[in-house]
């Protein structure tokens, strides 16, 4: 089981964001893809306290349910990148 997992919608551009920055980085990490419906998200909404989608935790850094791609991007930028 890898440190990160990944909450996403497929075929959600932010999510999109997001992946492609963890296999830039070549990252491991778990996948949970959530229901489209937004009632039915109830296990990201238990990590990060709201439905939207993506959603990272990162056991590694304590970090539990991360939303917004532009901050998760900026995120694992900063903690796994070139410069970390």
């Amino acid at each position: 089981m890898a440190d990160i997992t990944f909450y996403e919608l497929p075929g959600c551009p932010f999510c999109a964001k997001v992946r492609t920055k963890l296999e830039d980085l070549d990252l491991e990490y778990d996948t949970v893809q959530v229901p489209a419906a937004r009632n039915e998200r109830t296990e990201v909404e238990a990590v990060s306290g709201q439905t939207g989608v993506p959603v990272i935790v990162d056991e590694a850094h304590g970090v539990e349910g991360m939303a917004e791609s532009s901050d998760i991007v900026a995120y694992l930028e900063e903690t796994y990148g070139a410069g970390a």
